[in-house]
């Protein structure tokens, strides 16, 4: 145990470490970059005085360590915003305040994060059964017809863009064949059935993509370790196949799906913009995409770091998982 808590204190200094080096990172690209700050931070329809109070909370004539301390500042402690005619005060963690809507930042992602944790859930949970599924199946029937057919639809998956498959499954099921209403965002409080439902299509368009990337790495890692030598073992010993594939060989592969579907996870927060447009999904691809049209900055950024947050953190929890899956990865 006491090697275990050593392992998870290291992950924990090294997450923090990489979320610090993170918010460096995006400070750096967005405000310390050439070009009028205050002026793309307020926007362009601010007058010249409201750049001035931009310019002024930023501190932008202050020295770049010192901005970026009061950045931090924000995160950790909060901050207060002049808004002309009154104060107001930004508590912590303080993404910013949006200078096109007048809104924190925070309570903006706030609004739109279940959306996309709702799309990002439900899809993980099918692209790791399908792709999990597929890739143990693949293996096991190597060098058979099915085998060769599956390889041809990961394939095909793998090559499609997310926004063609989404937009033939809603020709096809909610056009044509009328198995399924048009997608419309219901909150899960509101009825669990229809968020489902509605859900379903979005689902299905994301998981597909990311469930040939898991196909492919699952059958890799069990052609893998079927070849190993423990495995001709056991099929001296007489064990059948069935129990070396589902007992032996699938707990060697899962190492390397844990450690994707950490990423995927992280990335997928912020990387499905075109299944959210696609599907007029409120969340926070779709927000962004306004964000970047309005060059609403503090959004951007805001957004930015909370994505980053999910993959930084998606990455800790998928290195211990792998601990506990395999606990040589703490002794090394």
């Amino acid at each position: 145990m006491n090697g275990f808590g050593g392992f998870l204190l290291r992950r924990a200094a090294g997450t923090l470490i990489t979320l610090l080096a993170v918010s460096v990172l995006v400070y750096v690209v967005f405000y310390a970059t050439p070009g009028n700050v205050a002026q793309i931070t307020c926007g362009p329809r601010c007058s010249p005085e409201q750049v001035h109070q931009v310019a002024a909370q930023l501190r932008l004539d202050d020295p770049l360590y010192l901005r970026y301390f009061h950045f931090l500042e924000g995160l950790f402690v909060g901050q207060d915003y002049s808004t002309g005619t009154s104060v107001e005060h930004c508590a912590a963690p303080c993404l910013g305040l949006s200078y096109q809507s007048d809104q924190q930042v925070l309570t903006l992602l706030l609004a739109k994060l279940p959306v996309s944790l709702s799309l990002v859930a439900g899809a993980m949970v099918l692209w790791l059964v399908i792709g999990v599924g597929t890739g143990v199946l693949s293996a096991w029937r190597r060098g058979r017809l099915s085998e060769r057919v599956l390889t041809v639809l990961t394939l095909a998956g793998w090559a499609t863009p997310v926004f063609v498959l989404g937009l033939v499954l809603m020709i096809v099921v909610c056009g044509e064949l009328q198995l399924l209403p048009f997608p419309q965002y219901v909150r899960f409080g509101d009825d669990p059935e229809q968020w489902a439902w509605n859900l379903l299509l979005p689902w299905l368009s994301l998981a597909l993509i990311e469930a040939a990337a898991f196909a492919r790495l699952t059958r890799s890692a069990m052609l893998e370790t079927l070849a190993e030598d423990h495995i001709r073992t056991f099929r001296a010993y007489g064990v059948g196949e069935r129990a070396i594939v589902g007992r032996h060989a699938l707990r060697g592969a899962l190492a390397p799906v844990i450690a994707l579907n950490a990423n995927n996870v992280g990335s997928a927060i912020g990387g499905a913009v075109l299944t959210e447009t696609l599907f007029g999904l409120p969340g926070i691809g779709q927000e962004l995409v306004h964000a970047v049209k309005v060059v609403d900055l503090p959004v951007v950024v805001g957004m930015v770091l909370v994505v980053a947050f999910f993959v930084v953190i998606a990455n800790a929890v998928a290195d211990i998982l792998y601990a506990l899956a395999d606990r040589r990865v703490v002794l090394a």
